[in-house]
């Protein structure tokens, strides 16, 4: 691979090199240890003579960038002199907005692996030893296979047909979303699902109603467009109606497992907020991110099944039924807005990587995602039982779960005052990672608690996780 030098005429040839090649190294293109051609190949590839070259790598070598091993060849030196000192935030520019940025919270970020406890009870994480790598593999491989034709050519922003198609059937059998492949838009996640949203419809000052508590990523999403969020309280039967203002033009819920709480929203909730939207012309969120996981019979119909006026934007993901890192999720547009998605997402990232639509779809079409579900579902409700049964017990002095039929979190309140930072502080310190529930509150009235995942934590080792954080509880608060 050569080089990349560029020559302008033929004046100060030595000079031009030299000073390429110290940018490339003070920038960080060409790193410390890197070998560099030697001077007879870089003169050919330059067209310039090698003296030309030897001139610039000695004032290199001067400069303390590069060093000359015997033998072995040319080097950028390991160890740099210092560099400018680059510019300071509060003299850019654009450092308000850049500012606006750098403040955002990060909730729900999941820590490194240095990072993790033993007993992690973080939400939105499931074992690795769930993942279905045998089955996932052949599918990796057949898409390489049939891939192979396509090489060369961007793809279409939408996502793949056969993918697209492989939703539809998917979401109809297993959730009861009744859509076409072509109302379907393939995304990197939830997240982006939820951005390319807010993109389309925001402007600054435009109102965006939305659950308290709630999904403070989805919030992050909506403000960094410049919206007015307004929070909208929830009860036992989901987001309060009557407290949608008036001038809302975004309303985003989670209807079918409540995030954080759990509870699901009832059916005349619902056909009261598909009313509402309605009367004020807007669009509804509806983010059914992990309701495939259901501990129970009652099964209410998705916001988009019912919505007779073309209102509901339905978002959904496979980081909960497969994995995080899949990164893939989707968006099912109302018909009013779909080019413009298909448009904003050309813009995002031009369309998602076809290597995993091609796996996924064969994944799906192969049946393989059911019986993966099927599989999760028998795993996560004995990691649920376990759970409730020590919250209900030995842990009910100091905490009270909330109800909820579906997804592989809990919510629970404390009944007693208690230092919740603390208690997390001290819960690490004996391997107990646990998430307060704080976080996901905007409004005053948020109840004390903690947000338990339990896809991440084996069965057997949920007792003695509970124990010490049993202990926990009965020193801070006896």
């Amino acid at each position: 691979m050569e080089l990349h030098v560029i020559i302008e005429g033929r004046r100060g040839l030595a000079e031009q090199v030299h000073r390429q090649l110290r940018e490339a190294i003070r920038g960080g293109r060409l790193v410390a240890g890197q070998q560099l051609p030697p001077s007879r190949l870089l003169a050919e590839q330059l067209g310039v003579s090698r003296k030309t070259v030897a001139q610039a790598y000695a004032k290199l070598t001067l400069d303390r960038l590069i060093v000359t091993r015997t033998g072995t060849g040319t080097f950028v030196a390991s160890r740099m002199p210092s560099a400018p000192r680059p510019i300071a935030s509060e003299d850019l520019a654009g450092r308000v907005v850049a500012r606006r940025w750098q403040t955002l919270e990060r909730p729900l970020q999941h820590p490194q692996a240095h990072a993790r406890v033993r007993y992690e009870f973080m939400a939105g994480a499931s074992s690795a030893r769930l993942f279905p790598e045998e089955e996932w593999r052949r599918c990796a491989l057949h898409a390489l296979r049939r891939g192979s034709d396509q090489r060369g050519f961007y793809s279409q922003p939408e996502g793949l047909p056969e993918l697209r198609d492989a939703i539809a059937r998917h979401i109809g059998f297993s959730r009861g979303v009744d859509c076409d492949a072509d109302d379907l838009i393939v995304t990197a996640g939830a997240q982006q699902a939820l951005d390319l949203i807010a993109r389309v419809l925001i402007e600054p000052g435009a109102v965006v109603a939305m659950e308290d508590p709630g999904y403070t990523l989805a919030r992050n999403v909506f403000e960094t467009q410049r919206a007015r969020v307004v929070s909208v309280p929830v009860d036992g039967e989901g987001m309060r109606v009557d407290a949608i203002p008036d001038d809302a033009r975004l309303i985003y819920t989670t209807p079918t497992h409540q995030f954080p709480l759990g509870m699901p929203m009832s059916l005349s909730r619902r056909h009261a907020l598909l009313e509402r939207a309605r009367e004020l012309g807007a669009i509804v969120i509806e983010d059914d991110y992990d309701s495939e996981f259901r501990y129970s019979t009652q099964a209410l119909e998705p916001l988009k099944t019912l919505d007779r006026a073309g209102l509901v934007a339905y978002v959904g993901t496979f980081s909960k039924t497969l994995c995080p890192d899949l990164r893939l999720g989707y968006a099912i547009a109302p018909p009013a807005l779909r080019a413009a998605l298909v448009n904003a997402k050309y813009l995002s990232d031009v369309h998602s990587p076809d290597l995993s639509q091609r796996a996924l779809a064969r994944f799906m079409t192969d049946g393989h995602l059911l019986r993966h579900v099927r599989r999760l579902h028998d795993v996560f409700n004995q990691r649920r039982e376990r759970l409730l049964a020590r919250l209900s017990g030995d842990l009910s002095p100091w905490l009270e779960p909330l109800p909820a039929i579906a997804g592989y979190h809990l919510a629970v309140v404390f009944r007693r005052r208690i230092d919740v930072a603390q208690l997390c502080h001290q819960a690490r310190r004996v391997e107990v990672g646990i998430y307060p529930l704080d976080e996901f509150h905007h409004g005053p009235d948020g109840r004390a608690g903690l947000l338990l995942g339990f896809g991440a934590i084996e069965a057997d080792d949920i007792d003695p996780a509970l124990d010490r954080l049993r202990d926990v509880l009965q020193r801070l608060s006896p």
